[in-house]
């Protein structure tokens, strides 16, 4: 058998291998916890759980060092990773997208944890700076809906209803409904922390830090850049106002 021609036929089945993102479109990797539902049903508070939440920033916090991205959104099990115009590593294969993101959250959750955690990864293209605020809407309103459902739900639960009795009271409930729900057991919804009801953010800032020349023998400010983790976030018009901003870096960091 000829080595060369053999590996040749068998490179051949990596039909994907060479699937790479469009040149020029900014990526979002979304990973998302597997089984989370089982994972979490033992080991933390419903509906919300503050050390949870820790793991997920420090696995946001993760994804966004090792794959130099410029903003990372995380909420429940879920996280998304903006990558500009112009990240290159990997040369922008697929595969190695996927598989590298799903792999630093699996590990950085789990060493956090203590416990065994896996998590999948999908892609996303956006061609232009409104789709990239138009994805991170939609995620953040998708928390909103999924977080005050679960205040319901885990309200009802913790009465002693069943999963099918509270699934069937909120069953077709509106916003107001849920909201009401709450509302007459002594819970304002939006007196919730906000990560708990938008999700959270991290995001690179940049900072002056005091030095010293030692040539001219005079203090200088340098510029440096760090981690900010918001948990604050704006929503709406304000979370877009919020998002051009930190998409506007990516152009200015291009040109320096």
């Amino acid at each position: 058998m000829d080595n060369d021609e053999f590996e040749r036929r068998m490179r051949a089945l990596e039909y994907f291998h060479a699937l790479r993102a469009i040149p020029g479109a900014w990526i979002v990797l979304r990973v998302d916890g597997r089984s989370f539902t089982r994972f979490t049903a033992d080991r933390f508070e419903k509906p919300f759980d503050a050390t949870l939440h820790g793991y997920m920033v420090a696995t946001a916090r993760a994804l966004l060092t090792d794959l130099h991205g410029l903003y990372v959104y995380t909420e429940s099990d879920e996280i998304s990773l903006l990558l500009p115009p112009t990240w290159s590593l990997f040369d922008r294969e697929v595969e190695k997208l996927v598989s590298i993101s799903a792999a630093i959250a699996s590990a950085t959750f789990t060493h956090a944890c203590g416990a065994i955690a896996q998590f999948d990864s999908r892609i996303w293209l956006g061609l232009d700076e409104q789709q990239v605020v138009d994805y991170f809407r939609w995620r953040q309103e998708d928390a909103a809906r999924g977080s005050l459902h679960s205040a319901c739900y885990w309200l009802l639960r913790k009465e002693g209803r069943s999963e099918r009795e509270a699934t069937d009271a909120l069953h077709r409930a509106s916003i107001a409904d849920k909201n009401e729900l709450l509302f007459t057991r002594g819970v304002n919804y939006n007196d919730l922390p906000t990560w708990q009801r938008r999700g959270a953010a991290v995001r690179w800032e940049v900072y002056e830090k005091a030095g010293y020349n030692p040539q001219t023998q005079e203090p200088v400010m340098a510029q440096r850049r760090r981690m900010r983790v918001d948990e604050d976030l704006p929503m709406k018009d304000a979370y877009a106002d919020y998002l051009r901003a930190i998409l506007a870096t990516a152009q200015t960091e291009d040109e320096a």
